[in-house]
């Protein structure tokens, strides 16, 4: 019932006294669904927010508005400076206007989806907010009482229909009529019951924040389920807006999270499959330096001038047919291969490389969905903003803040910060109390994590190679032996205040190990 008729017309009583004799100073928008105006009579100021979106428009009244330094635009100029002499409500209408001292009216058009505000001058329209409703030009602010027969006789001729004689009740008061079986009264039933709702909605005793249907609601009567009761129209306006506008930007931003998420993870995983099936591709089904081999190991058994000849595969343990150049030697075919075995080897590096890239990237999406998974307010959905900041950024953003390296074996993943601040990052916000946390001992280092399998342990081989990694990517790199530290996560944490990548670690086991990285490959 925020822009019900009934709940406009105690608005307007409570706002007339408060905004009479008061200059408007500034009238602005900061995006294209919201003015902000406000006024003052210098010993105080008053703010008008009027929020005008195409799925929902509210008036709310907040005792202090910081404009934003940028991105703001001054409108309704014409009534700078002037003061408010009077606040003139419609008749049976969702819409009233500030008389200004100038002759000027600023028209508060509240008609859901299509509300508008708008500055008239001698009858004419000078300025629309919102410019897409051309139609608003045409209105005139001193003609817009509707006038409705509202006696018993009207009631009686439109047998007890509601919408036909009280076209301005909306759903809650119909909602409440039928809580008092409205339908199955007799038509003096039913007329006696509507005038008891009338007295209410016009002298209501409180304001309403209720739950109807799981959304939250303003209303003058008590239904639904009442989560806050006000007994000042201007405090449960602005209770209401910011209600509202919490839980349904919450909804709004979850659900965008999610699906940006989703779809990134997705995507990144398609394009893990595509790495991985060109791989295999290059590594066995196409390899030109296992072809050459295969040639060069059966020289002897291929006939001059073939073009085409069957050959045992000692790399797939298979017979497979070879199509060769009659133009060419078996030699020269052979050499021919080998060196754009080269150019593939090159080609294989990349696409191993760009597979440790998404790797990363699939379990950086992965955290935070399952992170965004835990969140159930819009305090803790700010605070999963803030810390996962590259959801609202590019691909290549994404991929240039990923705080790790990743490293996989026997089916373990481990990760190992790149720098102090990303050690801190890879530890608070990519690892569980069950992961595995390494560290080389006394010396600084990257953070090294092992990412705990439900039902499994960690095998003593992947521990070691973890502690090779935590001893490499560390101070002592280059020592013959380093002592690593490791616990489960759940026993370190970071004091407040603490340089980047300081943590304190308890229960900690030491392994003495040989800084290498195991993953490079020996040539």
């Amino acid at each position: 019932m925020h822009q019900n008729y009934y709940f406009l017309q105690q608005l307007t009583k409570a706002l007339r006294p408060k905004l009479i004799g008061l200059q408007i100073f500034t009238c602005f928008s900061q995006n294209k669904d919201e003015l902000i105006i406000g006024l003052t009579d210098t010993a105080q100021e008053f703010y008008i927010r009027a929020l005008l979106t195409s799925h929902f428009s509210s008036l709310s009244f907040p005792a202090q508005f910081n404009r934003a330094r940028a991105n703001t635009i001054e409108l309704f100029r014409g009534a700078l400076g002037t003061t408010v002499t009077d606040l003139v409500q419609h008749l049976n209408e969702r819409s009233f206007y500030l008389q200004l001292s100038n002759g000027m009216q600023l028209l508060f058009k509240l008609f859901g989806n299509r509300s508008n505000i708008v500055l008239f001058q001698e009858e004419e329209a000078v300025e629309l907010f919102h410019k897409k409703f051309e139609a608003d030009a045409d209105l005139n602010p001193f003609q817009m009482d509707r006038l409705l027969q509202q006696n018993f006789e009207a009631f009686k001729a439109a047998d007890g229909n509601l919408k036909k004689v009280y076209p301005t009740f909306g759903e809650l008061p119909a909602l409440y009529l039928e809580q008092q079986q409205y339908a199955a009264q007799p038509l003096e039933e039913k007329w006696e019951l509507v005038q008891a709702l009338l007295e209410q909605l016009e002298n209501p005793e409180s304001y309403y924040l209720s739950r109807i249907n799981g959304k939250i609601r303003l209303s003058l009567l008590e239904v639904g389920q009442v989560e806050h009761t006000y007994p000042d129209p201007i405090e449960a306006a602005n209770a209401f807006t910011r209600t509202y506008l919490s839980e349904t930007g919450f909804e709004q931003q979850y659900e965008q999270a999610s699906q940006q998420l989703t779809r990134r993870l997705s995507g990144t995983q398609q394009v893990l499959q595509q790495v991985e099936a060109k791989l295999k591709e290059l590594r066995h089904d196409k390899s030109y330096g296992q072809t050459a081999d295969v040639i060069m190991a059966n020289l002897t058994n291929i006939p001059p001038k073939a073009d085409e000849v069957e050959l045992y595969d000692f790399y797939t343990d298979q017979v497979k047919t070879y199509k060769l150049r009659v133009t060419e030697t078996p030699q020269k075919f052979a050499e021919r291969l080998y060196r754009k075995a080269k150019g593939q080897h090159v080609e294989v590096r990349q696409l191993e490389e760009k597979l440790e890239r998404k790797l990363e990237e699939v379990l950086i999406l992965e955290d935070a969905l399952q992170a965004l998974a835990d969140v159930r307010n819009y305090k803790q959905l700010k605070v999963f903003l803030k810390e996962y900041p590259h959801l609202l950024k590019s691909k290549q953003q994404t991929q240039q803040e990923i705080p790790f390296r990743l490293f996989e074996t026997e089916g373990f993943k481990i990760l190992v910060g790149k720098s102090a601040k990303n050690n801190d990052e890879l530890t608070q916000r990519h690892t569980f109390k069950e992961d595995i946390w390494l560290h080389a001992k006394d010396v600084s280092g990257s953070h090294v994590i092992i990412k705990h399998q439900a039902g499994k342990t960690v095998p003593a081989t992947v521990l070691e190679k973890a502690a090779q990694l935590a001893a490499y990517y560390s101070k002592r790199k280059n020592d013959s032996l380093c002592p690593v530290i490791y616990t489960p996560k759940k026993w370190v944490r970071k004091p407040k205040g603490a340089a980047p990548g300081a943590v304190i670690v308890e229960r900690e086991k030491v392994l003495l190990v040989k800084p290498e990285n195991p993953f490079e490959r020996k040539l």
